[in-house]
């Protein structure tokens, strides 16, 4: 018995001492250069500690611009009809051209780019979202170009490039090598007269975090801009369907020119509830060429064929049917759904005596506290109210100083934490 137990000890000791070794492989240095988490899981993070705290505490969400609502039952049924074919010889599929289904490719232009210069159904390439599509053209694009991009932006644009090598190490604020366009209230459009050339310029409208829509004007300036340098515009499109000024284009190739130094990308996720579906696609016209002539979409397919082999079929299904005559309408009754709780959250804070920005043409309110840490606030609301926000230092340096507050959530809880800041911010900071 002692034999016994003696064995099972040393055993014990050497699966310890197995699972603590390491490898000689060295670690990605450019992954070593990420700082911290990436912003949302440290969100989580923050949050659930909060809760274990908190235990009683009903904790709502107003951080991550996840979507809330069911799938419209228009678009339910395309999903249901893909997924019953598959069970069926006659409508079973299995790997699919990575760029998608033509009849998909076919539906998404004529709703949203046909008679568009430089573009035809071919132009348009079927993924599993947009997010996914701006790491495929970080691979594309590889390690030898320039990047520069609003600050603040969706985190991606700088991780990725991180990631990809492009960049140098974090100086504290920022990161070297990126060329970061400080955008300020209150249209928050960069400067381009000040601004370096690069070749790639991630640009964002309606931008996240701030929910400000270029204007055409503004969006014909960055399309000269990248012509001008022979930069390439990766515009991420990805709430458009939000815009309400017609003074603010939807696509970026409303603008003449564009089809010649831009990419779209673009996502079901946020039109139809789509974010764990997956669904999106990206543009590229036959006249992006890079600076040896070769066509920029035949490297984005070369690309996609190597790692991705297509979007599910099924969800391809449901994009069909939500480009339909009543899948739209009943993805813009869904906008209309979180565009009326980013007005009620904006004009709360407005209420109580913030200046806010966003909502109008977005799913986002950027809110502000000038003078103040944004992780320091975003840990205030927590503690305070039990609601979580974005801290905006989280989209980069020139965030700081204010929170964003996503629409996306179920309309009771937007008013109950209506209620939640005015009890706490009734008489403003």
């Amino acid at each position: 018995m002692i034999a016994a137990s003696s064995f099972l000890r040393t055993r014990a000791t050497a699966l310890t001492v197995k699972a603590e070794a390491t490898t000689q492989v060295k670690r990605n240095k450019n992954v070593a250069k990420l700082q911290a988490g990436y912003l949302f899981p440290e969100i989580a993070k923050r949050r659930n500690a909060h809760q274990a705290a908190n235990p009683d505490a009903k904790i709502i969400s107003l951080g991550i611009g996840d979507t809330t609502e069911p799938l419209t039952p228009y678009i339910m049924e395309g999903l249901k009809k893909g997924a019953e074919a598959m069970a069926t010889k006659e409508g079973y599929k299995g790997y699919g051209p990575e760029q998608g289904y033509a009849p998909i490719r076919e539906a998404i232009y004529n709703r949203l780019y046909s008679g568009m210069d430089g573009l035809n159904a071919d132009s348009i390439y079927v993924s599993d979202g947009s997010k996914c599509d701006i790491g495929r053209m970080q691979m594309m694009f590889g390690e030898d170009v320039t990047v520069a991009l609003q600050d603040p932006a969706y985190p991606v644009y700088v991780d990725s490039s991180v990631i990809m090598g492009m960049t140098g190490s974090h100086n504290g604020d920022n990161f070297d090598g990126i060329t970061y366009l400080e955008c300020k209230a209150p249209d928050f459009f960069p400067d381009l007269s000040k601004a370096p050339r690069t070749d790639i310029i991630f640009f964002c409208s309606p931008n996240n975090p701030t929910g400000s829509a270029a204007t055409r004007q503004q969006l014909t300036e960055l399309v000269a801009f990248a012509k001008k340098n022979g930069s390439i515009i990766v515009y991420d499109a990805a709430y458009a369907l939000f815009i309400e000024d017609p003074d603010c284009p939807k696509t970026i190739f409303e603008i003449p020119g564009a089809a010649e130094c831009a990419i779209e990308t673009c996502s079901f996720s946020k039109y139809a509830g789509f974010t764990g579906v997956r669904l999106g696609w990206t543009v590229i016209s036959d006249k992006l060429k890079f600076a040896d002539g070769s066509p920029v979409a035949k490297d984005f397919v070369r690309i996609a064929t190597t790692v991705f082999n297509g979007a599910s079929v099924i969800s391809q299904a449901g994009g069909i049917a939500c480009m339909e005559d009543a899948g739209w309408k009943e993805m813009n009754e869904l906008v209309a759904y979180y565009k009326e709780n980013a007005k009620i959250l904006k004009k709360t804070f407005q209420e109580m005596g913030f200046t806010v920005y966003g909502a109008d043409n977005a799913p986002y309110v950027w809110v502000g506290f000038p003078g103040r840490d944004s992780w320091d606030v975003f840990s205030e609301i927590l503690e305070r109210c039990d609601i979580v926000t974005t801290p905006g230092s989280g989209f980069g340096a020139a965030g700081n100083g204010f929170v964003r507050a996503s629409s996306f959530a179920q309309r009771e809880n937007v008013l109950e934490a209506v209620e939640r800041f005015k009890k706490a911010y009734g008489g403003g900071q």
